[in-house]
This record gives C-alpha cells, sequence and structure tokens, in this order.
C-alpha cells in the first residue's frame, strides 16, 4: 500500500496581481519529486482584497492549468475566444500547449472564493501542441455516494465511475474525497503513477501494512509508489483532494507561467512574446 513519503505543509504566496494564496508545492526541484505535476495552490480566501485583483493577462506555454473551484466564481477569457465563468463545482482543464494568453478574474462574493489550481506538465514531443480547453460543470462530474463517504470523480475511474476530464498525456486521477468520521477509503493505483494527497478540511489517517500516519488541514502527502491507496477520516471527518498521473522523467526548463525542457526553447518562448509571436 502507499505510504507517506514526505509531508509539505503550504506556505503563504502572492501572485497574479496581488493574490493572497497557500503553496502546496512548486520550483524546479520539487517538480522533479511530484513529476508530472508542477505546482499546486489553494487560492482559497473570505478577504476579498487579498483575492479581488486576480490574475489578469498573462501568457502560458508547454504546460496544462487545471482550476477547481468549490465556493464562488472564476470569469476566464482567453486568446482562443473562450470565455465564460466557472462557479462551485466546476473544473476548468486548459492546455496550454503551444501558447496561450489568458486571464483569470475572481467574482467578489460575500462569502468569499474556494479553489485549487494544478499545473501539469506536457510531454516533450507534445509540448507544441494546439491549445485545448476543457470547462466542465459541476453537473457532468459524477459522484460516489456511499455511506459516510462522497468521492467526486474529476479524471480516472472509481467504482465504475468515469471522470469527464480526458487527457492522455498523463492519464491523470483526480479525486474530490469527503469522509465521515473515521470512514475508510481505499483505490487501486497504478504503481508507476506519482500520487500526493491535499487535505483541506480535517485530517486524515494514511494506513499501510503495519501503521498510519496523519496529515491535517494544509498539508500535502507526496506518497510512496505502489498499488493501491488506503486511508481514513478523522475523529470529525475530512475533505481532501487525491491526486495521480504518470511522470515524464523529462528536463524541465522553467520561468514564471512557461515550462520547456531545454533552455534554449525557454528562451525561444520569451523571444515569441517580445516579437508578438507567442501565439501559433
Amino acid at each position: 500500500m502507499r505510504k507517506i513519503e514526505k509531508i509539505y505543509r503550504t506556505t503563504p504566496t502572492i501572485e497574479g496581481a496581488g493574490v493572497h494564496l497557500q503553496r502546496g508545492f512548486g520550483g524546479q526541484e520539487l517538480a522533479k519529486l511530484f513529476d508530472p505535476f508542477l505546482l499546486f495552490d489553494d487560492f482559497s480566501n473570505t478577504d476579498a482584497d487579498a483575492y479581488s485583483a486576480g490574475f489578469p493577462q498573462h501568457p502560458h506555454r508547454g504546460i496544462e492549468t487545471v482550476t477547481y473551484i468549490l465556493k464562488g466564481e472564476v470569469h476566464h477569457k482567453d486568446s482562443m475566444g473562450n470565455e465564460g465563468s466557472i462557479k462551485a463545482g466546476d473544473i476548468q482543464w486548459m492546455t496550454a500547449g503551444s501558447g496561450i494568453i489568458h486571464e483569470e478574474m475572481p467574482v467578489v462574493y460575500e462569502e468569499g472564493i474556494q479553489g485549487f489550481q494544478l499545473w501539469v506538465n506536457i510531454p516533450e514531443k507534445d509540448k507544441m501542441m494546439s491549445p485545448r480547453y476543457q470547462e466542465i460543470k459541476s453537473a457532468e462530474i459524477p459522484c460516489v455516494v456511499e455511506e459516510h463517504r462522497e468521492v467526486r470523480v474529476i479524471a480516472g475511474s472509481y467504482k465504475e465511475k468515469q471522470g469527464p476530464v480526458q487527457d492522455l498525456m498523463v492519464a491523470p486521477t483526480y479525486f474530490d474525497v469527503k469522509l465521515g468520521s473515521y470512514t475508510p477509503f481505499s483505490v487501486q493505483t497504478n504503481t508507476e503513477d506519482t500520487f500526493f494527497v491535499y487535505v483541506f478540511e480535517g485530517r486524515v489517517a494514511i494506513r499501510d501494512d503495519r501503521s498510519e500516519s496523519w496529515i491535517g488541514t494544509g498539508e500535502i502527502a507526496l506518497l510512496t509508489h505502489d498499488t493501491k491507496f488506503v486511508c481514513n477520516g478523522g475523529v470529525s471527518g475530512a475533505r481532501f483532494l487525491l491526486i495521480g498521473g504518470k511522470p515524464l522523467h523529462e528536463s524541465i526548463s522553467w520561468y514564471g507561467p512557461i515550462v520547456m525542457n531545454t533552455e534554449a526553447e525557454l528562451q525561444t518562448a520569451m523571444e515569441d512574446l517580445k516579437n508578438g509571436t507567442f501565439i501559433k
């Protein structure tokens, strides 16, 4: 069974035009451990001044950005002509590929905002693919409801339910799991895939054959490789994201919102931005 490799505590970070968020992981060194995942942020906040400035127009190349909203609303607009809002329960899976320029602007509500963004690396052979955009509404995401347990299946499969996100490049798993008090949860996993857990409510006990290890709210557990994941919710239950994908084992050259494989490719992207040839 998968055990905890290492626990990471989220840290305060400011991004975009002044958005205060909690970063789970990010950067070139940690990306090697979380491969194929590059970055994970929790941008939940009840203070409008801490998130309302949002993320004005900015470029991406060579990655996918995955935005999952549980509370509030984010308005999206991009260079492909896509425009719309993702609201509570919706997910946006955007493949930047050869290049996209977009903006993500929160709508201010009294209740604040709750959501997460994940960056997924793209294999070298597909880095310069045509951009694409998947906007999936809450009603399209299957939810397996059992006694004291709910599993929203965004990507991958659970109990014969298939998530609506289709991404053959890293074959992702993305579950939103809610457990009642001491309720168990288990799922078979591909032993080669990288998996991590992010807890955003309560505490979770991750179990192996001999013991269990606890992680709490605001913590990420990078998991060892194995064929099965088993856990329990704590006394007050828990809610967490279980995310996995096929590692790429490729070199990374990273600057801001652009992730390529070589410094030469990164320099080309910077020149394209400067010359107005970034959008292909």
